[in-house]
């Protein structure tokens, strides 16, 4: 079962956040080999969605991956609440996981 994060996102400013995906036993799952994919959307069923950024940290032992949306991304996104998630897939790609979800406030932009 994925991990219940929510975030808040400053329309026309960068994103970064670094989240750490653990194992069964709450230790720092090894992410070596691993892919990864996080989008935002507006609703669980919408067609359209703004994938973040994934980079895993260079020690992937530690089992952290930053999450980031450019500047210009979020300056597209309307304020108001989104879903998100982030998947990673084991390299064989027998397994993808749902390992952080959770809701995405876009708080509106005054300066631009």
């Amino acid at each position: 079962m994925a991990t219940l994060s929510n975030i808040f996102i400053d329309q026309d400013a960068t994103f970064t956040t670094t989240v750490t995906v653990n194992d069964s036993t709450g230790s720092a799952l090894n992410l070596t080999g691993y892919t990864a994919v996080a989008q935002i959307r507006k609703t669980y069923l919408s067609s359209s969605a703004t994938s973040m950024t994934v980079a895993f940290a260079t020690d992937r032992s530690t089992g952290q991956i930053t999450l980031s949306l450019t500047a210009t991304q979020t300056g597209a996104l309307k304020a108001g609440r989104y879903v998100y998630d982030l998947a990673i897939t084991t390299s064989d790609s027998a397994t993808t996981t749902r390992v952080i979800e959770g809701v995405a406030t876009v708080n509106p932009s005054v300066s631009r």
